[in-house]
């Protein structure tokens, strides 16, 4: 069973957060909704696929949710185009000054390696700019 709340989605039985849910998107010709979970570069990442047929207001509330959890989105160019992106989600409902509830994530740009020290440091920098930002420092 699949459902949905102003705080999390429940995929059968399985409580996911909304700042959780990385991406979701529905198949109209498979008819599958399929749900990705935030996770750690070179890691694998959850996801989940179930059939439905009619996702009704579902795909809204979906939508809605995810987009509200994502507090602040930075690329930082380090190789030409390439770099990283800083990600700052929080819960998309509930007390929104609390600095414990968002969640810092970078994701590198193919091509890109988290283990060189220059590319740790650009990652370093532009997490304390985006922090800077979003008034955490």
């Amino acid at each position: 069973m699949l459902a949905g709340t102003r705080e999390a989605i429940y995929l059968d039985g399985q409580r996911l957060a909304w700042q959780d849910v990385e991406a979701a998107d529905w198949d109209r010709d498979t008819e599958l909704l399929r749900v990705v979970e935030v996770g750690s570069w070179g890691q694998p990442r959850g996801e989940h696929r179930y059939p439905i047929s009619e996702p009704g207001r579902l795909l809204e509330l979906v939508r809605e949710r995810v987009t509200a959890s994502v507090l602040l989105v930075r690329h930082v160019p380090i190789d030409g185009r390439r770099g990283v992106r800083v990600i700052a989600r929080r819960p998309p409902a509930g007390n929104r000054e609390l600095r414990h509830d968002i969640h810092w994530v970078y994701e590198f740009d193919e091509g890109i390696d988290p283990a060189d020290p220059a590319v740790r440091s650009a990652a370093q920098a532009a997490l304390a700019s985006a922090r800077d930002e979003v008034g955490l420092d």
